[in-house]
């Protein structure tokens, strides 16, 4: 009887451990990350446009750099917007040494497309080199 108590116990203390580890793992640091693709706003549009299924699996959660023209800043909630389709959320502020209508380079992690707004969406954007 007293083997079987430890033997259950033994489980649950593995099962535990396990549990936490894959609940708790350490975030993504994107801005270290290599890119998976590189391309423009217009190039994504165009993928999204000839097929939104395969390109959302192609580009979802994955870290991508995205260049073209910034067309709107803004400050307080740290969002660019890059060819009036991409909507750019910042991790620091670096929004001062950028500039309405100056071409960009920037990596991130690619969230998704909203149907709605009809624009893209990218999270923990830093500049690109």
């Amino acid at each position: 009887m007293r083997k079987k108590v430890m033997i259950v116990l033994a489980f649950l203390i593995v099962v535990g451990v396990g549990l936490y580890l894959y609940l708790f793992k350490n975030h993504r640091d994107i801005s270290s990350e290599s890119a998976d693709y590189k391309l423009s706003v217009k190039e994504l549009q165009q993928q999204f446009a000839e097929n939104d299924t395969l390109a959302n699996k192609k580009y979802a959660d994955k870290t991508i750099e995205v260049y073209g023209k910034i067309t709107d800043i803004d400050l307080p909630s740290h969002t660019v917007t890059i060819d009036e389709k991409l909507s750019a959320v910042f991790r620091d502020s670096v929004l001062d040494h950028l500039a309405v209508e100056k071409q960009t380079l920037i990596k991130g992690r690619f969230v998704g497309y909203d149907d709605l707004l009809e624009e893209f969406k990218m999270d923990q954007v830093s500049l690109s080199e």
